[in-house]
């Protein structure tokens, strides 16, 4: 018993080791458990990313619409030039999808069981010859 949990051990912080830039979150379907050393450097990019482009886009997968709803704020907090309207009014069932765009405002939520969890971030910029970015899952509790 002793040896399995050493193994697993390793195996998680091998895990956490691969997780040096924000391109090496693109291939999971859940955002993983993250050190503070990780969060601190992802931080510094996904800042630099949010500050070069012209608007972006959420998407947050989440167990519950009031978790997404609290991912979503911690971004506004974090961020002040990012804001969202209707939120309040957002309403779904189990496991949830949630869209927001900072360019309009809106944010929709649809039920949606089977997703991972975490925050997908997509840069956008109004110039079409600019390509856009695309980062996460990032974990829920990132930005708070």
């Amino acid at each position: 018993m002793e040896w399995k949990n050493i193994w697993l051990r390793i195996f998680l912080d091998m895990e956490l080791m691969k997780i040096n830039k924000l391109v090496d979150l693109n291939n999971l379907r859940t955002a993983p458990k993250l050190s503070n050393i990780q969060e601190k450097k992802l931080l510094e990019e996904v800042e630099t990313n949010i500050l070069n482009t012209d608007w972006i886009t959420i998407g947050i997968m989440a167990p519950s619409v009031k978790r997404a709803i609290e991912a979503l704020q911690s971004i506004s907090n974090k961020f002040s030039s990012i804001k969202f309207g209707n939120i309040g009014s957002l309403h779904a069932d189990g496991g949830v999808f949630l869209k927001a765009n900072q360019k309009t405002g809106n944010v929709f939520v649809r039920s949606e069981n089977g997703l991972g969890e975490g925050i997908i971030i997509t840069c956008q910029n109004d110039e079409d010859t600019k390509e856009s970015n695309t980062f996460g899952p990032l974990p829920l509790d990132f930005f708070t």
